[in-house]
């Protein structure tokens, strides 16, 4: 089994989120669970779903990404694009204020 994360959208907001070791949500790939063998995919696949029950979140699924130095990246390439944000009007939004 590949290595494997949790993605949804914040409801709140839209913004793409990431499930956390701790069961919370953070907008970085960098603090996602990542799943290395079934029963924990299971068991973060299990929380994303309560939180989508909740109202928290919107359509999470999994994943699969590699680690480089134990920080997941993207395998695939819908998830690149997720994790640098929308890709119109880069000037505004989230991405002008990291920049």
């Amino acid at each position: 089994m590949p290595n494997t994360a949790i993605t949804a959208n914040r409801l709140a907001d839209g913004f793409v989120i990431y499930l956390t070791a701790d069961g919370g949500w953070s907008e970085s790939l960098a603090d996602a669970a990542v799943a290395t063998s079934d029963d924990e995919l299971e068991g973060l696949q299990a929380v994303a779903e309560r939180a989508a029950r909740a109202g928290t979140v919107i359509a999470p699924y999994a994943f699969d990404v590699e680690t480089d130095a134990g920080r997941p990246l993207p395998r695939g390439r819908r998830e690149i694009l997720r994790t640098l944000g929308p890709s119109v009007r880069t000037d505004l939004g989230y991405q002008a204020a990291r920049s």
